[in-house]
């Protein structure tokens, strides 16, 4: 009975949407009058309640609607407003161009798809297929945006496309919308904007209180607002990560701060060259030794690797096919330099030394890496200056002289070297070797100007012209004799 009573009590508000109660109860819901008072004081306005009753004759067409949201409710009781004071727009039907060009701060490609968007309350929902009138089609995929918390901005830098603004959610994603049409591009920004503007996880504020809620300052026309007021769910995440890069830099700079101090002990700690060498941890080289060193070290003034190495070549290879034109196989020759430099000792007449090349290439490579050249840097000039001299005879003086001023292990060295050239020049038709194909090979071997500052070719001319003159007149500069 009393559940009649009840509808009886609906039907009759019916007609008074403008009223709040105008029509008597009947007189069978006088006893229950306390209960009706209880439920006008509960969270239910009039206007809702109004709304429910309504359902109760509606069609069933008319019914596709969103829930009445229960913080609305809320509101309305207790005089708290949204954001504008107004519900946020819904919109759909229109077909959007749509890129997620980030997932949960991860990058991605951007791909545009056209997607048909509709707004609800707090999402947008993205339809591959068309939405029909009873619902979408089935097996269409749909794409959720959410948008509490989001942030939404105009991007004309992200795409040459025109009309594109961009959605950043709170969990990082971002998605790029265009439309074709600058109408509906706005449209659809400013539904999007007012959405997320009263969104229910920002701060709401009563109708009579002057406090507003912040506002994402990237939004057009909110330029003025107050930059420092983010999103709480924005403010955790940076906060994390912020406090995450300084606990990594922090202990960074400790690992770097031991690496440098551990360094520093060790260098401070570090035993000096003599120790080491006193020790044979550290052995005295022969490749790139200075002449002067080398031949005080062995006692004597020509290096003996120059000696081991001429003897090997007059044994077996003056007349190989050019001698010293021809380079010899790198990997062995570096395993003879290295041998020779940890002073092993060393058996050129063995036979993995039995490539004559091996042996002259580790010559030459020996002159070439002397810190000072054979002839001095001081002496390069001069040396140029008397092989411009046209009186053969006063030539020969001037460059005898310049090699008798030179320090004796460079004149022992250059007088036991020339003679063995001189000697692979008698051997010319079998070692196809001249005068000539000796100064290519050992002028810029055994002479360089200390600062090459002048033109290369011509010094290299210079170079080649002193080592064909010296070999040409070696007996009169060297006083050889005659057999």
């Amino acid at each position: 009975m009393n559940l009649t009573s009840s509808n009886c009590q609906d039907s009759d508000r019916t007609p008074m949407a403008g009223s709040r109660i105008s029509a008597k109860p009947p007189l069978l819901m006088e006893p229950r009058l306390g209960a009706v008072q209880m439920r006008m004081k509960s969270s239910q306005s009039s206007g809702e309640r109004l709304s429910q009753s309504r359902s109760m004759v509606l069609q069933d067409s008319d019914l596709q609607q969103n829930p009445i949201s229960r913080h609305r409710r809320n509101q309305s009781q207790h005089g708290v407003l949204g954001v504008g004071g107004a519900e946020p727009p819904e919109l759909k039907g229109d077909l959007l161009n749509v890129a997620k060009i980030s997932d949960g701060g991860k990058k991605q490609r951007k791909n545009w798809t056209g997607m048909w968007g509709e707004l609800t309350s707090d999402q947008l929902l993205l339809h591959k297929e068309r939405q029909q009138e009873a619902g979408m089609k089935a097996g269409g995929k749909t794409d959720v945006v959410q948008l509490c918390g989001a942030v939404i901005e105009w991007t004309p830098d992200k795409s040459s496309r025109k009309n594109v603004f961009q959605i950043t959610t709170h969990t990082g994603s971002e998605y790029l919308l265009q439309a074709e049409s600058y109408s509906t591009a706005s449209k659809w920004f400013d539904g999007i904007r007012k959405t997320v503007d009263s969104s229910s996880k920002l701060p709401l504020r009563r109708a009579n209180s002057s406090e507003f809620p912040p506002r994402h300052s990237s939004l057009p026309g909110h330029g003025s607002t107050n930059t420092k007021q983010r999103n709480p769910v924005h403010r955790r995440s940076i906060n994390m990560f912020v406090s995450s890069k300084l606990k990594h830099s922090a202990s960074d700079s400790a690992d770097k701060n031991g690496v440098k101090n551990r360094l520093k002990k060790f260098i401070i700690r570090r035993p000096s060259m003599k120790t080491l060498q006193e020790k044979g941890l550290i052995k005295d080289r022969v490749f790139g030794c200075h002449l002067l060193t080398l031949c005080e070290r062995e006692g004597s003034t020509v290096p003996s690797f120059v000696q081991l190495c001429l003897d090997a070549i007059e044994k077996r290879g003056m007349d190989v096919d050019g001698i010293y034109r021809v380079s010899g196989n790198l990997s062995t020759v570096q395993k003879l330099r290295f041998m020779v430099d940890q002073e092993e000792a060393l058996d050129l007449d063995h036979s993995q030394w039995e490539d004559v090349h091996v042996v002259t290439g580790a010559l030459k490579m020996f002159f070439r890496e002397l810190p000072e050249p054979l002839f001095p840097f001081r002496a390069f000039q001069p040396f140029v200056e008397a092989v411009k001299i046209k009186d053969s005879r006063q030539k020969v003086q001037a460059v005898k002289k310049l090699i008798q001023d030179l320090p004796r292990p460079n004149q022992d060295t250059m007088k036991l070297l020339f003679s063995h050239l001189h000697r692979v020049l008698t051997f010319s038709r079998q070692n196809l070797m001249s005068t000539q194909g000796i100064g290519i090979v050992f002028g810029p071997t055994l002479m360089w100007p200390e600062l090459d500052g002048g033109n290369m070719a011509v010094n290299m001319v210079y170079q080649n012209q002193i080592i064909e003159f010296i070999l040409i007149e070696s007996r009169d500069i060297f006083s050889l004799d005659r057999k």
